[in-house]
Order: structure tokens, then C-alpha cells, then sequence
């Protein structure tokens, strides 16, 4: 298996259509029986695993609103634009690190990579604990961001990997909607830890900040001990599958998109992909989703707090259930998604969503009416967070390619998380017009973007159809649109 590594994707890709150029990305292949119990074993490892990694990350990430909830604002005197400055600074090191991310991942596996990241944010979040003032709590931010940056790419790269384009949604689906969803109870979380007020003389809202990060500590341990690496090192995994497994899955990604073995790494070529504009679009869809995405969870709790007059309890409690439709409605899609193997259609029936959601939340009356209007958006924008990754991952072929997206992609998702910090600006409320006119525009931009990018498909997919063109250098490979 070593040997093959060696391989360019080209030469390994000649050979197989020399051997079985009858069946090379044939779609009326029979698949080995024994692939279905293979598949659980990974889904056990991966996907699962990865759910649990990333509840921490998304509650590590998001839990501000929560701290701001429970007294942090009047503890660090968080006047001004303090907050979103606090906010603000996670990003840029978030954007700047993930194209650094997925080169780390490749070459130092997976498993170590993830774990260790886990465990430096975890001891970051610990910190901010004991912030004696907001520029810490600031510096500590900007800490967090180059951490976290690695996560995501990493681990949509990695799930990639394992499965067949009708088969990734749904995966990516689980591990981001169950870890968002499960992080969408940060702030009942919190409600408990904030009891804990006045113990040990710390303030309640370091409570959440202290044992959410321990808590990410404990995780990343056995992320380590669990994880799963990419398919030709999985050797390197105790007590998971056998080398005749690991062939068996190898033989099977090939099959369907010809980039299971992968290529020597140039620089070059890795930002030469920048000059395919598809990705840019594929990194907008995402970018826009993860505009509203961020907004909700920094600014829901406020929003309902401030503007709809909850309690703080209510305030913090009643984001879960908004984050708990979302992952209904997005894992339902996803595997409906997955068996007519189309991606584009919710996408944008996901940003309607959201544009109905924006519309009851920012203009209905009634306060209840208005709350309804939260499940709306976060099921939409939510939902198409693992839509859009899977329309990427489903159009592309490479396994540096998949390296460079992903990182574009998550990059794109911090300059969204940029833009939705500043647009919900302190001196808006309670209404937040601008933040919410933002959150209507985003879903358009990926309504139009989708519309360019499937009409542009449909075409390259007729063309390879009457064999005009071979799509992606490869034989028989189609747009999934």
C-alpha cells in the first residue's frame, strides 16, 4: 500500500482503465456485500467521534452570548463595542490558519492532528475563565481562532475521504447538526454552571468558561484514542478494519471518483487551485451560510433577552430548541439528498427558509410569533451547511483539490462570521435592521450562486453526455447537481 502513495493520481488512474475499462466509474457496478457492515464500523469511528469533537468546538466557539447573559458584560465592563471587538478578533487567525490546517492534517494524520487541537482550545477556553479584563478575554480570543481553524476543514476532508459522493451529505449532515445541535444547548449548559456562582470565589460566568473547556479537554483524549485516520493509513487505527476492509473501501472511492490515492504535495498546485472560480462559489454558499450561522449564536440569546423580553433564563434556554428542528429538518434533507443525489435544490429551498425566518423575526409582533421566526432561520442556515459542503465535495476531484476547498470554504465561513458579528451592532437595538437586511442578502447571494453554478453544470454534463468533453479529467466522472 505504501508503494501506491508514490502513484499520481494520473498514472494510478491510466492503470485502472487499462485493467477494467468496462467498469471504471460505472454506475451499474454491484458492490461487495460485506461494504455495508465496513461502512458502520466507520460511521462508529468517524462520524460519531467527530460529532462529539465538534459539540465542544461549537460551544467553545459560540458561548459568549451565554457569559454576556450571565454577567460577564457588567464583570469586564464590556462597553461600547467591547463585546463585538471581543467577538471580531476570533476570526481573522480563523480565516488565516485553515489553508495551513488541511496540509497539517494530511501529513501529520488526522487523528493526532485533531486531538491536539482539541486539547490546546480546550485549555484556551480554561483562560478565559480568569480573565481579569476584556483585553484578555480578547488576546485569548485570537488564540482560539488559530485552534479552531483547524478543526472543521480538517474534518470534512477527512469524512470525505471515506465515503462515496451519494453518500457524504448525510455523514457531514450527522457530525455538524448532532455537535451543532448538542451546542445549541450550550446555553442550558451555561444556565447550570452559572450556579455555581460565588464558588471558590469565581463569578458564574467563568464557571462556564472553566468547565466548558475541561470538559473539551476530556474529549479530545478520546478523540485520540478513537478517531479513525484517512483510508490508506487506517492500519494505524487500533481495533478498526482489516487490510482487506481497507482495500475494499479504497477500491470503492476510486470507483466513484477516482481520487483515492494521493499525489506528491507542490505548493503551487495547491494555490493554483484558487484559479477554478467554482470553488469561490461553492466557499460563498458556505460563507453566507455561516454569516447567519454566527449571528444566531452570538446575538439569539441577546436578541431574545433584549428585544423579545425574555428572562435569562428563558433567554438562554430557549436557543436548544431552535437548534434541535434545525438538525430534524437538516438531516432529513440530507438523506433525501443523498438518494436522488441532488444538492443544489436545498440549498435554495433552505435559503428561502431563512428569508421567511428573517421576515417573522425582525417584523412580525407578537413576541411568541416572532421567536418562531428563530427556528426558521437556524433550520435554514443550519441545513445548508452540510449541503454546501457536500455540493463541493461532490464536484471536485483531487485529494489536494479537496485540501484547498476545504480550507477555502471554512475560510470564506469566517469572513461571513465576520461580516454577521459587525452588521448586529450594539447601537441598532433592539430591532437590529441592519444585521437582519444582511441575513436576507446572504440568502439571496446563494440562491443566485447556486442558479450560476448548476446552470454552467447542466451544460459541462450534456456536453460529457454526447462525449464532447471528459469532465474534470476524468472518464465518466458528471456534475452532481
Amino acid at each position: 500500500m505504501d508503494g501506491t502513495k508514490e502513484h499520481t493520481n494520473a498514472e494510478f488512474l491510466d492503470e485502472r482503465k487499462a485493467e477494467d475499462s468496462d467498469t471504471y466509474l460505472s454506475t451499474d457496478y454491484v458492490e461487495d456485500p460485506r461494504i455495508k457492515g465496513i461502512k458502520r464500523k466507520v460511521d462508529l469511528r468517524l462520524s460519531c467521534i467527530l460529532a462529539l469533537m465538534y459539540c465542544v468546538n461549537q460551544i467553545d466557539r459560540t458561548n459568549l452570548g451565554n457569559a454576556v447573559v450571565a454577567g460577564m458584560d457588567e464583570a469586564l465592563d464590556l462597553i461600547g463595542n467591547r463585546y463585538t471587538t471581543i467577538v471580531v478578533v476570533f476570526f481573522p487567525t480563523y480565516i488565516a490558519f485553515n489553508f495551513v490546517a488541511t496540509v497539517c492534517a494530511r501529513k501529520l494524520g488526522p487523528r493526532p492532528f485533531l486531538a491536539a487541537i482539541t486539547l490546546s482550545f480546550g485549555l484556551v477556553v480554561v483562560g478565559m475563565g480568569f480573565a481579569k479584563s476584556w483585553v484578555t478575554l480578547a488576546a485569548l480570543r485570537v488564540f482560539l481562532g488559530v485552534f479552531e481553524s483547524c478543526f472543521f476543514p480538517s474534518a470534512i476532508m477527512l469524512v470525505a475521504m471515506w465515503y462515496t459522493r451519494r453518500e457524504v451529505a448525510k455523514r457531514l449532515a450527522f457530525f455538524y447538526l448532532i455537535g451543532n445541535s448538542v451546542g445549541g444547548f450550550g446555553g442550558v449548559l451555561a444556565y447550570g454552571l452559572q450556579q455555581m456562582d460565588g464558588i471558590q470565589g469565581h463569578e458564574g460566568w467563568r464557571w462556564i468558561f472553566i468547565w466548558e473547556g475541561i470538559i473539551t479537554v476530556i474529549i479530545s483524549i478520546i478523540g485520540y484514542v478513537f478517531l479513525v485516520d484517512f483510508p490508506e493509513d487506517a492500519h494505524k487505527s487500533k481495533f478498526f478494519l482489516s487490510s482487506e476492509e481497507i482495500e475494499l473501501m479504497n477500491e470503492r472511492i476510486e470507483r466513484d471518483r477516482g481520487d483515492s490515492h494521493v499525489t506528491k504535495f507542490d505548493i503551487w498546485k495547491y494555490l493554483g487551485e484558487a484559479k477554478d472560480w467554482k470553488c469561490w462559489l461553492f466557499a460563498t454558499n458556505f460563507g453566507c451560510a455561516a454569516l447567519t450561522t454566527y449571528s444566531i449564536a452570538y446575538f439569539l440569546p441577546i436578541i431574545l433577552r433584549d428585544t423579545l423580553e425574555f428572562s435569562v433564563v428563558m433567554a438562554q434556554c430557549m436557543t436548544a430548541p431552535c437548534y434541535v428542528f434545525s438538525f430534524a429538518v437538516g438531516f432529513i434533507e440530507s438523506i433525501i439528498s443523498d438518494k436522488y443525489n441532488t444538492r443544489g435544490a436545498f440549498l435554495v429551498f433552505n435559503a428561502f427558509l431563512q428569508i421567511i425566518g428573517v421576515a417573522v423575526l425582525g417584523f412580525a409582533t407578537p413576541p411568541y410569533a416572532r421567536y418562531f421566526g428563530a427556528y426558521l432561520i437556524t433550520a435554514g442556515c443550519n441545513s445548508n451547511v452540510p449541503i454546501s459542503i457536500s455540493y463541493q465535495s461532490n464536484n471536485i476531484v483531487g485529494q489536494w483539490k479537496r485540501a484547498f476547498t476545504s480550507a477555502n470554504m471554512v475560510a470564506m465561513g469566517g469572513v461571513g462570521g465576520i461580516i454577521g458579528t459587525l452588521v448586529f451592532r450594539s447601537q441598532d437595538a433592539p430591532e437590529y435592521i441592519p444585521g437582519l437586511i444582511t441575513c436576507f442578502l446572504a440568502a439571496g447571494t446563494v440562491i443566485a450562486s447556486v442558479a450560476t453554478t448548476t446552470t454552467y453544470m447542466v451544460i459541462q454534463n450534456r456536453k460529457q453526455a454526447k462525449g464532447q468533453i471528459v469532465i474534470e479529467g476524468i472518464q465518466g466522472f458528471r456534475y452532481t447537481l
